[in-house]
């Protein structure tokens, strides 16, 4: 049989998607989700956090891109060894219960998804508002619009979406590099790059001030885990999604980390501690206007426009195959487990998640709402890098084209590493985190309805 024959037969297996995403495809949905306005402000928090230390701070954002990469190295055994639609779904599923697969893709379905798709498309219109006035009502009808015209691109085909996806991965990386290599080879600052703050503390609270402010980096880093939910439509998933995931990860640290060596070039030290202190944190916007004058403005804008369109269409594109997958196995809507004839995409999930982020763009409160589910995604987080424990365990003799690197330390390492999160999270904000997990337990009660109700249509 041909390669061509072979892949057609792949593409056909089981479900009937289409392998349209490729390699620059996988890099782009990752790196398209992870680039966003963020890379602008968050540098802000980070250095912040890190006692005002620019050397520190640099180190934060190199080792939340390595926590991200050991975290996506575990997600990357896990999609290539299991190459199915539904991403941490279907290892939680498989590595626990199938309830415990379904609260995590019900949560991504009644709020984290949507509420992420329609906090995302807010941000859009509000990304022009310092060149245009845009009242509120504008802020959401360009929203919901967005929502709609990317809702039916992804409707007609993973091969449109991807394509978009790519198109605007390089469209915002475009304005953020001319401002970063402007920013180092143009800026006049020699930045203190010594590692201890000013104000130094004792060791042990100098490892609680880089744990503090590596949770802030991971904020920039957030979107690494989507390309499994997409693993059956990636061609030869077996070597491109560990390899796609590398990449983005990588390539993300190294410009995160070089655009905040740029900022610190360009701008003193004392000129950013007016800025934080005065609320105002767009660091990297401050330096496009200084090292591109009054067109600076203008590239900002693009490129955070560009950012948050790419990252919105990576999120429509990803979520609904989470939930094909949940209904694919009896325990969600029946219309979610059936793909568009012609187009080959779960036509219905995509629909509903438009219809609900639509909803959510509407309700006041909306960071409150997608704050809500932040314990209970890292609590599924942390379940999914376990599940590589588990499957090395009862499936020892499963086909792992990729294995975790330095298995099992690296895994260890990375699971401790959650785990503190979680604590820290919870510690910091503790109503918020328990409420959050009324949402999977609502999702908990679903998936015996589910069950039952499946069951008894098909007897």
């Amino acid at each position: 049989m041909s390669s061509k024959n072979q892949n057609t037969a792949v593409s056909n297996e089981g479900s009937g998607f289409r392998r349209e995403i490729g390699l620059f495809g996988g890099v782009s949905i990752i790196g398209g989700i992870m680039i966003g306005s963020g890379i602008f402000y968050l540098g802000s928090y980070v250095l912040q956090r890190s006692g005002m230390s620019m050397g520190l701070s640099l180190i934060v954002w190199i080792l939340g891109g390595l926590i991200s990469l050991m975290g996506g190295l575990c997600y990357a055994e896990l999609g290539a060894s299991m190459p199915k639609a539904g991403g941490s779904y279907v290892y939680l599923n498989q590595a626990y219960h199938p309830a415990v697969g379904f609260m995590c893709g019900f949560s991504s379905w009644l709020l984290g998804g949507a509420g992420s798709i329609a906090a995302i498309a807010i941000a859009f219109p509000k990304a022009f508002s310092t060149l245009v006035p845009i009242s509120d009502v504008q802020v959401k009808a360009v929203a919901i619009g967005l929502i709609i015209l990317l809702t039916a691109i992804n409707y007609v085909g993973v091969k449109q979406g991807s394509i978009v996806q790519n198109i605007f991965m390089v469209a915002k990386v475009a304005p953020i590099l001319l401002i970063l290599v402007l920013g180092i080879f143009a800026g006049k600052q020699t930045p203190d790059l010594n590692p201890i703050p000013a104000s130094s503390p004792s060791f042990g609270g100098l490892i609680g001030m880089i744990a503090f402010a590596i949770v802030a980096s991971l904020w920039a880093y957030e979107g690494w885990t989507n390309l499994n939910i997409v693993s059956e439509e990636i061609r030869n998933p077996k070597k491109n999604l560990p390899l796609a995931l590398i990449v983005a990860i990588v390539g993300c640290t190294v410009l995160f980390t070089l655009f905040n060596f740029a900022v610190y070039r360009v701008l003193p030290i004392d000129q950013i501690t007016s800025m934080i202190e005065g609320g105002d944190i767009y660091l990297g916007t401050e330096v496009a206007n200084t090292v591109l004058g009054s067109a600076g403005q203008i590239v900002v804008v693009i490129a955070m426009a560009t950012a948050i369109f790419g990252s919105l269409n990576g999120c429509i594109l990803v979520f609904p195959r989470q939930y094909y997958a949940m209904a694919k196995d009896g325990y969600f809507f029946k219309s979610f487990a059936k793909l568009h004839p012609k187009h080959k995409t779960p036509a219905a999930s995509l629909i509903v998640q438009a219809i609900i982020s639509i909803a959510l763009v509407l309700v006041r409160d909306l960071d409150q709402l997608t704050n809500l589910v932040i314990f209970s995604s890292m609590l599924f987080n942390t379940l999914t890098i376990g599940a590589v424990f588990i499957f090395r365990k009862k499936m020892p003799n499963l086909e792992r084209p990729y294995k975790a690197w330095g298995y099992p330390v690296t895994v260890v390492v990375t699971l401790l590493i959650f785990i503190g999160l979680m604590i820290n999270t919870l510690v910091e904000d503790p109503v918020t985190s328990i409420i959050g997990l009324s949402v999977p337990a609502l999702g908990f009660v679903c998936y015996h309805f589910f069950r039952w109700y499946n069951n008894r249509q098909s007897a």
